[in-house]
């Protein structure tokens, strides 16, 4: 699958799959909302109940920049199987960002719910260093 292909399917993804870890090493996986834009992938924090804003994912990224991103796709017709990893280096933006502003501009153009309410904690940027993704046909 070319670079190209692999941005194009992740684009059509609903939800992607975030995989950080932080100073200790230890995986942490979560489903995150994204807007895509070129080679970077903005994810917000965002008004669903929550602990905190405070998340393990952004804490993670303060310690270890390296994340992958994994979007799929899955029916029971297997032969329309396909998967997309990006892996790259990750930023924590705050709200008065520039670049943070733009990305939840974008992913309120994406998600009809950030329309209506948009996030208003920390921003994650994703630059994306490598595209990695396998269809069944």
């Amino acid at each position: 699958m070319t670079d190209a292909e692999a941005r194009r399917r992740f684009a059509t993804a609903d939800i992607a799959h975030l995989a950080t870890a932080g100073a200790d090493g230890r995986p942490h996986l979560v489903p995150i909302g994204f807007a895509l834009a070129r080679d970077t992938i903005y994810s917000a924090v965002d008004h669903k109940p929550k602990r905190t804003t405070a998340l393990k994912r952004l804490a993670n990224v303060v310690e270890n920049r390296h994340v992958a991103v994994l979007a799929d796709h899955y029916e029971q017709d297997w032969r329309r199987l396909w998967w997309v990893r990006a892996d790259g280096s990750a930023r924590v933006l705050g709200t008065e960002d520039d670049e943070a502003r733009t990305a939840v501009a974008l992913l309120a153009e994406r998600y009809p719910q950030y329309g209506e309410r948009p996030p208003a904690g920390p921003v994650l940027a994703i630059d994306v260093e490598r595209w990695t993704g396998w269809s069944a046909s």
